[in-house]
């Protein structure tokens, strides 16, 4: 008998599970803001630091390689206790690495501020889609993931402007100090509100956390989700550092008018994201993977070919690139979140977390391969980046479909 992994009736939200998402959703806001906020900071940090480019890119760099090895680490004892106390502790370790940043007075300080942030807000994504996972049943997961992956957007359309207002009013300082505050609310929140989630240590646990790091990895059925995870990230990664760059020497947008395009984005994604959730429940995750994906192939493959254009094509181009890209995570989360063992969870969203990192950072190292920069400032050959994307999410297709088929075909 198959699972509802298609396509099932629309159930409703009861007020708690209303609660839970909303405070998910927060919780990635904030994690989310926190790795983003580096990079535009740069233009503050290096000359108040006296610190070179290079240096900045190894503390922008730190966090990704340190959330990517404690994510991997955890997988270890992450379905041994109870969720909640778990999301405490290292949401709590992420606030005191956030605290460091923003009180750090050399780049030493900061360089390892941004190492103890990565250890812990690593981890926090994955114990979030756990959460996730144990509480909402598979009829109403789509949606649950849609409003999650909004966090995404709502860093571009709130976070950001709003960091950069705060570092114009203060100093760089600022923004880390303001999130470390509001985020200890959200601590007390988790604290008061959220309920225990500890169903899975009722059933048999491994003794050993190392074979249970090890049998989670070597599962003959993770190890598709797991290469899909690793070509959805590839996409992304692949498109987004030289984004700016192509946009403004190759298609002529004036760098006073980048902003535009990333709000005008984030606002249609915080709209469409939990439409296409809803999409994935009514109509089942797997018709609107593919979809997405068709949508994400079309539009990368225009989007990397752009040449000089008005800002309105711009927008909408990356617009509809995006809600694509979101059509394939959304429904890719719902699905996949089927294939571990409840006891296996855990585990399972961390080694997932952990493969999202390092194969994002292998995808932007690989496209720097990839493109070169002309003697007028062009990108040349991001096209080429373009094929690469394609190729990846034709691959994509074929592995969801994979997953598909083998959770049907499990009792």
């Amino acid at each position: 008998m198959a699972p509802p992994s298609s396509s099932t009736p629309a159930a409703a939200f009861t007020p708690y599970q209303k609660f839970v998402v909303g405070l998910l959703a927060v919780l990635q806001f904030a994690v989310i803001i926190d790795f983003m906020l580096m990079a535009p900071l740069g233009v503050w940090i290096m000359p108040a630091l006296t610190i070179t480019t290079g240096q900045f890119g190894v503390a922008v760099s730190a966090y990704a390689f340190s959330a990517g090895i404690s994510g991997f680490v955890s997988a270890s004892f992450a379905d041994r206790f109870d969720r909640k106390k778990l999301l405490m502790i290292f949401y709590g370790g992420f606030l005191l690495g956030t605290l460091g940043c923003g009180l750090a007075p050399t780049y030493e300080l900061l360089l390892a501020a941004r190492v103890f942030t990565g250890v812990f807000g690593g981890v926090i994504g994955s114990i979030v889609l756990a959460i996730a996972t144990d509480l909402f049943e598979i009829s109403l997961r789509g949606r649950v993931m849609g409003m999650i992956q909004t966090a995404f957007a709502a860093s571009q359309v709130l976070g950001l402007p709003t960091g950069v207002l705060l570092v114009e009013r203060w100093n760089w300082h600022g923004p880390f100090l303001v999130l470390a505050a509001i985020g200890l609310v959200g601590l007390v929140v988790i604290g008061a509100g959220l309920k225990p989630v500890d169903a899975h240590l009722g059933k048999p646990q491994e003794h050993s956390p190392l074979m249970h790091l090890w049998h989670t990895l070597t599962e003959p059925r993770h190890l598709t989700p797991f290469l899909t995870v690793t070509l959805l990230a590839t996409g992304g990664f692949m498109l987004m550092p030289f984004s700016t760059a192509f946009l403004n020497h190759n298609v002529g947008i004036a760098t006073a008018d980048l902003p535009t395009i990333y709000f005008c984005t984030g606002l249609c994604t915080i709209m469409f994201g939990p439409m296409i959730g809803k999409a994935a429940d009514k109509i089942g995750k797997l018709k609107v993977f593919l979809f997405g994906s068709v949508v994400t192939m079309s539009m990368v493959l225009l989007y990397t070919h752009l040449g000089h254009v008005p800002l309105w094509v711009v927008v909408l181009v990356n617009v509809v690139m995006f809600v694509g890209i979101f059509s394939r995570m959304i429904p890719f989360q719902a699905l996949s979140s089927q294939v571990p063992e409840p006891t296996r969870r855990g585990a399972y969203n961390a080694i997932s977390s952990s493969i999202q990192q390092v194969s994002g950072g292998v995808a932007s190292a690989v496209a720097g391969l990839i493109v070169s920069t002309g003697a007028d400032g062009r990108i040349e050959h991001f096209a080429d980046v373009g094929y690469v994307v394609v190729g990846t999410t034709l691959i994509g297709m074929w592995l969801m479909t994979r997953i598909d088929r083998q959770l049907r075909a499990k009792p």
